[in-house]
């Protein structure tokens, strides 16, 4: 177990991940099968259900019992068929063929690759991709991933148990500027912006400008500006995009690689417990509370166990 409590500016630098090696041949697979999906991707204009393919695949997972995640099982039937998956099969189908051209590849890395050229192909931001996720058999349970008749209780909820944060809650949310929603998939129907097929910040723009005709915004869409702190973020991104751009690219690599990507703690001017120093979850909860009754600000602190999984507070003493 090991706990790190640092300054909010500090926390990037003082954390960083190990990937596991991969063969070259490997490497020169991923390079030869991204043109390929970019090929194909501009050819069938199926970014958006590529991405929510992706999206979907990561989304499951459980930060606590460590099951679900980006990991390929979104393929297998049982959990194609969860509601929240309805239309999904389209785009299992419709990769299939490249995937075919990569047998060395796993499912795993060739979902979240898609998504990524998805993200890029529409005029996007750049995102890192860290190849190495072995396929998983058995399915993600059903209920992981958000509905959109909710609020803003349930987005935490869902995003907080993956371990996701509310900074990347508000800029997963603008990936909402690709796609359309369908009927007979979701209950809704239409797109959230004028163009679908281009990925900019024009979602945070139309959410603030108000309901319009033939454009959809859903109750989880509404909620962003109904929160305090969901809000100003919105606003942030609606009047910058590199600022959007910068936090989705990093929003999207943490979902992309939840489950995935072992954490390393740095120390770097913050304070360190590393396991084997008697630390448990009272001594995590302890921080948490000393922190606050000291009012110190600006702080955020991670936990990391076999047993609890990873987690993560901000600490504000306002």
């Amino acid at each position: 177990m090991s706990f790190l409590v640092c300054r909010e500016r500090e926390r990037e630098k003082m954390v960083k991940k190990s990937y596991p090696e991969v063969e070259e041949d490997y490497k020169k697979a991923v390079k030869r099968c991204k043109r390929k999906l970019r090929g194909l991707i501009a050819e069938k204009h199926c970014a958006p259900i590529v991405l929510r393919l992706a999206w979907h695949s990561a989304g499951t997972f459980d930060v606590k019992t460590k099951t679900g995640g980006p990991f390929g099982t979104i393929r297998i039937p049982q959990e194609l068929a969860h509601d929240a998956n309805k239309g999904l099969d389209i785009a299992v189908r419709l990769l299939e063929p490249i995937k075919e051209l990569f047998p060395i590849l796993s499912y795993a890395d060739f979902y979240q690759l898609a998504g990524v050229v998805a993200v890029e192909i529409t005029g996007g931001p750049e995102i890192r991709f860290h190849p190495g996720r072995v396929d998983k058999v058995m399915p993600a349970p059903d209920g992981r991933l958000p509905q959109a008749t909710k609020g803003v209780d349930h987005l935490r909820e869902i995003f907080g148990r993956m371990g996701l944060n509310d900074k990347d809650i508000v800029a997963l949310s603008g990936g909402h500027t690709l796609g359309r929603c369908h009927k007979e998939r979701s209950g809704f129907e239409g797109p959230w912006t004028q163009n679908p097929l281009i990925f900019d910040n024009s979602y945070f723009k139309e959410i603030l400008s108000g309901e319009k005709e033939g454009l959809l915004q859903l109750p989880t869409d509404k909620a962003l500006l109904e929160d305090p702190l969901f809000r100003p973020l919105v606003e942030r991104y609606a009047a910058d995009e590199d600022a959007f751009f910068e936090d989705y690219a990093k929003a999207h690599l943490k979902l992309s690689e939840l489950g995935f990507s072992d954490m390393e703690y740095v120390e770097a001017g913050g304070v360190l417990c590393r396991p084997g120093h008697g630390s448990d979850i009272r001594v995590f909860e302890g921080i948490c509370d000393l922190l606050r009754m000291l009012r110190i600000s600006d702080f955020s602190i991670c936990f990391a166990s076999e047993k609890y999984g990873y987690s993560e507070k901000r600490i504000s003493g306002k």
